[in-house]
Formats: structure tokens, sequence, C-alpha cells
């Protein structure tokens, strides 16, 4: 395992260090046989999972800026590890704002210190199964606590998981979110779903076969939309954003490189770093609370510009590019996800528009 210094800034020589590595690791991750648990660890004693949380959890308390300017820098380096990052960030946060303050002494130590893994099972709730009729993870009122039953859809790194932050829905319409341990009675998760691409986070469907959780368990709830409640809420938004500019710095990288010995590719070359380079400042205003940098806006262009920035570093490698194993196919295959994760429907018919030439 590589040395690595605690990265307490994201411009600090010891994130130049953690990115170095990180960048040479993420071509191992292609299967779902390939979870990154190098590059997880190696963040964990980087400190990585300590920027997201408040000093007084345990974390260095990153203000939104440089949480997201950490974020655009691991997305340009790898990916897959970034994405699985995201997820896990995202149960300690719902953690961390819980009421049930016994739960995030128990679980929170261990996870921001790498030594235990959390993920989240929520979209469902949001962009994923909402137009289905009955929910897919109901929860049963069941004395001081619930069962529940069904499945969460999507989950990143169930099956390594030691946590679950998951909601489910009640026969009245409200809902709960749960920290559930993969542990107990009735918790089955699928061990990764091959994909287009970041097939190594291992997401997949989990099953929750009766599996009953007490009171203590409950983080949020029940309550209607409990999504738009408590810390961490809100799913995508400026993060699912800032990965896809992250990945289109590594293509326009690329692309610069190239044409620096290649006079063709000079003017596509700096108009597209130069568009990175734009939506990136309006990115970090929009994280600095700039009102006038519409979320949805940003979203659409970050998608539009990680498909264009790709497929122009396609082009540049030409042939070699289109060989399995090189790193500008993957960053194609890896573009499209942004139009089917946390994708909002406003995003979703503005590019279908785009694709069939309407206006």
């Amino acid at each position: 395992m590589a040395v690595i210094a605690l990265v307490d800034h994201p411009d600090s020589a010891a994130m130049d260090s953690l990115c170095e590595t990180l960048a040479q690791w993420s071509p191992r991750w292609q299967t779902i046989h390939d979870w990154p648990a190098d590059a997880i660890e190696l963040c964990a004693r980087a400190g990585v999972y300590r920027w997201f949380a408040a000093e007084k959890d345990g974390g260095m308390g990153w203000d939104d800026v440089d949480q997201t300017r950490g974020y655009l820098r691991l997305a340009a380096v790898d990916l897959t590890t970034t994405f699985i990052i995201t997820q896990f960030m995202g149960a300690c946060r719902r953690i961390a704002g819980s009421n049930h303050q016994a739960i995030a002494e128990k679980w929170l130590p261990a996870l921001l210190a790498g030594r235990s893994f959390a993920s989240v099972g929520i979209s469902h709730l949001t962009t994923s199964r909402r137009h289905l009729a009955s929910p897919v993870l109901r929860a049963i009122v069941d004395g001081d606590g619930f069962r529940l039953s069904g499945m969460s859809p999507w989950v990143t790194g169930a099956a390594p998981a030691d946590l679950l932050v998951v909601g489910a829905t009640l026969d009245d319409g409200r809902e709960i979110l749960a920290a559930v341990s993969t542990t107990l009675p009735g918790v089955i998760a699928g061990e990764g779903l091959e994909l287009m691409a970041l097939s190594a986070s291992k997401t997949d469907k989990t099953e929750f076969h009766d599996v009953r959780i007490d009171e203590s368990m409950v983080l949020t709830g029940p309550v209607e939309n409990v999504m738009r409640t408590g810390t961490g809420a809100g799913t995508g938004g400026l993060q699912t954003s800032t990965l896809a500019v992250g990945l289109s710095r590594a293509a326009v990288k690329f692309l610069a490189q190239e044409a620096e010995n290649r006079g063709d590719l000079l003017a596509a070359s700096d108009e597209l770093v130069r568009e990175v380079d734009e939506l990136q400042a309006k990115l970090l205003r929009a994280a600095a609370g700039d009102a006038s940098c519409d979320a949805g806006d940003l979203r659409a262009n970050a998608n539009r510009l990680a498909l264009r920035t790709t497929q122009a570093a396609l082009v540049a490698a030409k042939g070699a590019g289109y060989i399995d194993k090189h790193p500008v196919g993957r960053w194609c295959r890896e573009a499209m996800f942004f139009l089917v994760w946390s994708c909002p429907q406003s995003v979703s018919q503005a590019h279908l528009c785009e694709l069939a030439g309407i206006v």
C-alpha cells in the first residue's frame, strides 16, 4: 500500500500525491470482481472521508466549496472510486444529521476512519421507481419498530457494506430512512451488475425479506417526502454535476496533451478547456451559494460537456482509443452514466428533445 500524507486542503501536495496514485490504480477497476478496496483504504488514510464531516463529528469540516474542489480532483483521476465515495458520504451525512445520537456514536468513528463502509439505497424515493403504483420497499409498523419488505433497486457497494441507509414507504404514504446493518437476517445484497461503466462499484439491488428494525435504527420519519428533511437532504444536484465536470477535466487534459504535438487539435482543445474552466467556475460559485447559478442548468450543461469532451478525446485518440481498456473509451462510457444517475426529469426531457432535434 502506498504511503500517503493527510490531505487537509484540496490544493495541497498531499492531494497531488493522492490523485497521482489513484490515477495509476484506476484502470484496475473494470468488472464487478474489481471492488477498489485499495483505493477506498488509501482515501481513508488520506483523511478524505473526514472532509465531509463536521469537526464535532471527528471530521475536518471542509466548506461546500472545498468539498466541491476535492470531488473535482478525485473525479478527474478515478470516477469509480469517487462515485463510491459519494454514496458512502451520503450515508454518513444522514447518520450525522439524525436526531438519534446513539447511531452516530456507534457508527461514525469507524466510518470516517475507513474501518467500516456504508452506502445508501434511496433512489426509489426520488428519480427511480417513482412511477410504480406500489412502493418497492415497504415499511410495516411492528411494535416500536418496523419490518422492511421489498428491495432497493440501486445500491452501490451493498455487498461489501457494513451498513445501509435505506428509504422505505408506509402504507399511508409516509416514509422513513433507516440505518440497517447488512448482517441482519433477511438482508440480501446483490454482488453487482455488469454495467456500461463503473461496474467495479458493485451497484445492484438489495432485497429485504421481512427485516426487523427497531426505532433506534430509524434516522428520520415517518414523514412525507423524507428526502427533503434533515442533513444531507437532496440527491444528485451539485454533487452529480461536480463529478461530470471532473470527468470532463480528465478528457480535456488528454486532448490538450495530444494538441501539443498536433496543431489540428489545438483550436478544439483550447475551446473545450475554456468551457470546462467556465463551467467549473460557475459550479464553485453555486457551491458558495450564488443563487444566480441554477442547479438544473448546471446539471444539463455538465452532462453535455462530459459527453462532448470525452467524444472529442476519442476522436483525438483515433483507433487506439477504441481498444478495450484504453482510458478514453472508458471515459466515453462513464460520460453516459450521467444521463441516468439521479437525473431530474426536466434534464432528461431536455436531452431527449436535443437528441430528437426539437427546439
